[in-house]
């Protein structure tokens, strides 16, 4: 059975004010079972395509394996992503160096930082699970912000979802493929911990959870992944 491609959709929304902070590292997609698929496809409109440079040329990422959040997809503000502002916040600004994880994608609105060693920022004692130093991540994400990612899916099939990430309070993300819910609302544990006095670093307990939901990836459907952030509970 021949691979195909797939666009996934990351995004994010909120019913009132709570200002939760969500950073993602990457989601580990890892095969339950293969299927074929009798579905219709419905993204041949998508006029996005998967993101490639320099540094990065295994385009597009790949499924089952790991999906790189800062990977999302070419295409711009309103195809491949949307922000609701027109800076970044994290390359070029927070991230001031000459070189490529300082300025990774710096004139999109897209947040972007990297996990740093130095100072205890990212490698801490106050994990729950230990990142790799100098990897590139979304973070100061907001209510209706989204991200899109063209995939190659090795195989359809139904699918595990594991995602690397921070998030300052408890929340919840659901995924949706072509727009309509498959999961409903799914519990992202909070990774506050209170013994750390420095508020900032909050921001930066990395955790990993092996096992939000299962989705189903199939050929003729090219699914839109759609994950908001719900952080009223």
């Amino acid at each position: 059975m021949s691979s195909f491609n797939a666009q996934i959709q990351f995004a994010y929304t909120s019913n009132n004010h709570i200002t939760w902070r969500f950073n993602c590292l990457f989601l580990i997609i890892v095969v339950v079972f293969y299927s074929s698929c009798n579905s219709k496809d419905s993204s041949d409109t998508y006029k996005g395509s998967a993101y490639s440079d320099e540094v990065f040329k295994i385009s597009p990422q790949s499924i089952p394996g790991k999906l790189q959040c800062e990977y999302y997809d070419d295409g711009g503000e309103g195809v491949a992503y949307h922000d609701i502002d027109s800076h970044n916040n994290g390359s070029g600004n927070l991230n001031k160096g000459a070189d490529y994880l300082n300025n990774f994608r710096k004139n999109e609105a897209v947040d972007i930082s990297f996990t740093k060693f130095h100072d205890s920022i990212d490698n801490s004692k106050y994990n729950f699970v230990q990142p790799e130093e100098s990897q590139l991540y979304i973070g100061w994400t907001a209510p209706g912000e989204w991200t899109k990612y063209t995939v190659e899916v090795k195989k359809p099939g139904l699918y595990q979802v594991g995602i690397m990430y921070t998030a300052n309070d408890h929340g919840q993300i659901s995924l949706a493929i072509n727009d309509v819910d498959v999961t409903g609302p799914q519990d992202i544990l909070s990774t506050f911990v209170k013994d750390d006095s420095l508020d900032w670093r909050q921001w930066h307990h990395w955790n990993y959870l092996e096992n939000i939901n299962e989705i189903g990836l199939q050929k003729e459907c090219k699914p839109l992944l759609y994950i908001p952030l719900i952080t009223d509970r």
